[in-house]
């Protein structure tokens, strides 16, 4: 069967591409949750749709459970293919998320840490809940608006203003500088319980499982992104209705302080 993308809205964004080949993510304890109620096991003999598979890291997670899957991507999928060529019930196909016809739908879809970097969130979830099948679950992780005002007010304005201009190889060193510069705080202020209040202190919970690649990865994902629409909590509500999705299964919650989980089962 062919697959192909209807007409591609969002155009190729290089930074992707450096980034995954310059990094690897195999924190598979963070997928896991970033997808409750549904598990690992609930991919078990299911046809899946990845909406955005980076470097294919989810691909990996996914690939021992599931029957077949179809993992897309606008900018890299010969990374994310080389990544997983063990597997054998895995296919890769470049098209924008936001306008592929994959001419079916599929038990499980999911699209994690991806459509808030899209060009058009709402058109590109429509296209993504119309690949899911009816009794099908939808999975959407995504940057939250809400808990993220120092990213919002401060990171994304130096983003465009100053790192978006720097070389890879420098915007990697400044990442580990910034990384090296989090540690101290994260395990001193923010280890104190009376000091909950203070701004990411659920999130550096996470910061302080997470290995030092890891956690520049993270510092990176923030300075190199081409673009961020932050998802808010109404937005999230918004496109897990009851009116689309079995609303005893619609579940939204805020992870880490810092993101949305949202999970629901298609009517």
């Amino acid at each position: 069967m062919e697959y192909k993308s209807l007409s591609t809205a969002q155009k190729k964004q290089n930074e992707w591409h450096e980034q995954w080949t310059l990094f690897q993510d195999n924190e598979r304890f963070l997928f896991e949750e970033w997808i409750l109620p549904v598990t690992l096991d609930d991919f078990k003999g299911k046809s899946v749709l990845e909406c955005g598979c980076g470097g294919g890291q989810h691909t990996s997670f996914v690939a021992p459970f599931a029957a077949s899957i179809i993992a897309v991507d606008l900018n890299t999928t010969d990374i994310a293919r080389e990544r997983n060529r063990q597997f054998k019930n895995v296919r890769f196909v470049e098209a924008d998320i936001a306008t592929m016809d994959m001419q079916d739908q599929f038990d499980i879809v999911f699209c994690v840490g991806v459509i808030h970097h899209t060009d058009d969130p709402d058109r590109t979830f429509e296209n993504i809940y119309r690949h899911c099948k009816p009794g099908g679950k939808l999975i959407i992780w995504t940057y939250s608006a809400e808990g993220n005002e120092l990213v919002r007010w401060m990171v994304e304005p130096a983003r465009k203003l100053i790192f978006r201009w720097m070389s890879h190889s420098v915007l990697v060193f400044m990442s580990k500088m910034i990384t090296l510069s989090l540690y101290l705080a994260v395990y001193t202020v923010y280890l104190l319980p009376f000091m909950s209040f203070l701004p990411y202190y659920e999130y550096f919970q996470n910061f302080r499982k997470l290995s030092f690649y890891r956690n520049v990865l993270n510092v990176f994902d923030k300075l190199n992104a081409p673009q961020i629409k932050f998802t808010t909590l109404e937005k999230a509500h918004q496109w897990f209705t009851p009116s689309h999705f079995l609303g005893e299964t619609i579940s939204i919650r805020h992870y880490a302080g810092v993101s949305y989980s949202c999970v629901g089962v298609k009517k």
